[in-house]
C-alpha cells in the first residue's frame, strides 16, 4: 500500500462511511477472528513497548485497589476506560499497519487468495 497522507476531512468522511454499513464488516471480522491470537500478541508487544505493562500498569492497579472505599468504582472505571482507549488506539494502529503488509506487493499471496481474486476477476 503506498504511503499516504489524509487530512481531518478524509478521516472524519472515512469514519462516517463505516458506520453507515454495518454489513462492511462481515469479512473484516472473518480476517479478525482468524488473525486474533496473533495479532493479540502484536498488541501486547506494542503496550509493553509503550511502557503500558510492567511498572505503569500495576502503579495504577495499586492505586485503584488503595483507592478510598467509595472512590474504587469511580476509579476502576475510569481505569478501564482508559486502557480500553489506549487499546483501542493501539489496535487501530496495529490494524493499519497490518493493511499495509496486506497491499505490499513483495507480500507473497497464498494460492487460495489468488484463486479468489481470478474468480472475482473472471
Amino acid at each position: 500500500m503506498p504511503a499516504r497522507r489524509f487530512t481531518a476531512e478524509q478521516v472524519d468522511a472515512a469514519v462516517a462511511a463505516l458506520s453507515s454499513d454495518p454489513e462492511r464488516f462481515v469479512h473484516s471480522q472473518e480476517i479478525v477472528t482468524h488473525a486474533a491470537p496473533g495479532l493479540q500478541r502484536v498488541m501486547n508487544e506494542a503496550l509493553d513497548a509503550g511502557g503500558w505493562f510492567g511498572e505503569a500498569h500495576e502503579a495504577q492497579l495499586t492505586g485503584v485497589a488503595a483507592a478510598p472505599e467509595d472512590e474504587r468504582l469511580s476509579a476502576l472505571r475510569v481505569l478501564i476506560a482508559e486502557e480500553t482507549r489506549l487499546s483501542m488506539l493501539v489496535g487501530v494502529a496495529v490494524g493499519l499497519e497490518l493493511a499495509r503488509e496486506l497491499y505490499d506487493p513483495e507480500t507473497p499471496l497464498t494460492d487460495t487468495l489468488n484463486k479468489s481474486e481470478q474468480q472475482e476477476s473472471s
